[in-house]
């Protein structure tokens, strides 16, 4: 006897982390019936930018398992009938969307911030905290923010050895955190300033790139740009907010020790960020290599005499966390520092909801039920 698959939306097909999906439904094992790829009206038209880009694609339709398939239009009945929907759009069509394909009896992954803050929507990350994924009062389920996802999953897996007591982050983004706008803001300076000898005097760059810096704060070419997100109290910025936020929801910390400093630097795709992470136990580079080398979603690549550690140009377009430079505290028997990239539109966005769905997709065909 054979059970029917679920059937599976993707809502924001046409942007870019939409096409990131594609690509891993492409590429993973085939647990889905129909796979429906949607847009929310406004995509045809542009739309606005962001995490997980709504950006229509120009030229056919796009490429799913070989065949050119059509998109339709995000509404009530697009959404009906099918048993898993993925969001990967911006927040406030997922506000308004999710909680309707929710109320048709659909589980909805949402990779925007609409309600990662939820306590009745589980924030889940496989690796780290899978089990949380089957309790959702509301039928939705969340995935972190990309900057979260370079981190949580080396982290967890020490913190599952160690018990982490305290984490400082400064994170590195990359242009496509900022969205199709971001990536052509960063390709559109780095075209005016080729070839020059600028960056030499102050302000320089500033003049050649012109009043529009596109969604950054400042010139992203030849520049780092110390802010993301929106200013929020004593100077945090909401996007290393979400990263405290984030990470206590995760690992299930609510009162740990969390600070993050989020700077845009010019790369096109996969973030970088630099962790301090203090432990309750003593521990060692030994085992810290243990743990990292064997845990699911995590590459150790720690060599430096020999040139081998991680970058995001090296990374981009695979799905690990890659962990390298790890490092004991020359100071502390407890603290533990170290560089981890990941690609922010593959595990930042569209494998972390992928997993979640394949998750809830195995628990469908078991016969579980999906609210309390």
């Amino acid at each position: 006897m054979t059970s029917r698959k679920p059937a599976l939306a993707v809502v924001g097909a046409t942007g870019a982390a939409g096409a990131v999906m594609l690509r891993i439904l492409s590429q993973r094992a085939d647990v889905w019936g129909e796979i429906r790829l949607l847009a929310p009206p406004s995509a045809t038209g542009g739309g606005r930018g962001g995490p997980v880009c709504p950006e229509p694609l120009a030229g056919p339709g796009p490429v799913l398992r070989g065949v050119e398939t059509e998109v339709l239009a995000l509404d009530e009945e697009t959404l009906r009938g099918v048993d898993v929907a993925v969001f990967l759009a911006p927040e406030e069509v997922a506000a308004r969307w999710a909680p309707i394909a929710a109320a048709q009896g659909t589980v909805v992954i949402d990779a925007s911030p609409a309600f990662r803050a939820d306590p009745d929507v589980p924030l889940v990350v496989p690796e780290v905290n899978p089990h949380a994924a089957r309790l959702r009062p509301r039928g939705i389920i969340a995935s972190p923010g990309c900057t979260t996802l370079a981190l949580i999953v080396a982290v967890g897996a020490l913190h599952a050895e160690f018990g982490l007591d305290e984490l400082v982050v400064s994170a590195y983004q990359a242009a496509s955190g900022a969205g199709q706008a971001g990536v052509d803001a960063l390709r559109g300076q780095l075209a005016a300033v080729a070839g020059t000898g600028l960056g030499t005097a102050p302000g320089d760059v500033r003049r050649a790139v012109g009043d529009d810096a596109g969604p950054f704060a400042a010139p992203l070419a030849l520049n780092v740009v110390p802010w993301s997100g929106a200013l929020e109290e004593d100077g945090w910025s909401s996007e290393e907010l979400r990263v405290r936020a984030e990470a206590r929801r995760i690992l299930d910390l609510p009162a740990l020790r969390v600070a993050a400093t989020c700077v845009h630097v010019p790369v096109v795709t996969a973030h970088s960020v630099v962790v301090h992470a203090r432990f309750e136990r003593a521990v060692t580079v030994a085992r810290a290599h243990e743990i990292l080398a064997t845990s699911p979603g995590v590459v150790l690549y720690d060599d430096p005499a020999a040139g081998d550690f991680p970058t995001p140009a090296d990374v981009v377009g695979t799905d690990p966390t890659w962990v390298g430079r790890v490092r004991r505290h020359p100071d502390d028997e407890r603290a533990l520092e170290f560089f981890a990239c990941g690609d922010n539109l593959r595990k930042g966005a569209a494998l972390n909801t992928a997993q979640i769905a394949e998750a809830v997709a195995a628990e469908l065909a078991a016969g579980r039920g999906t609210r309390p």
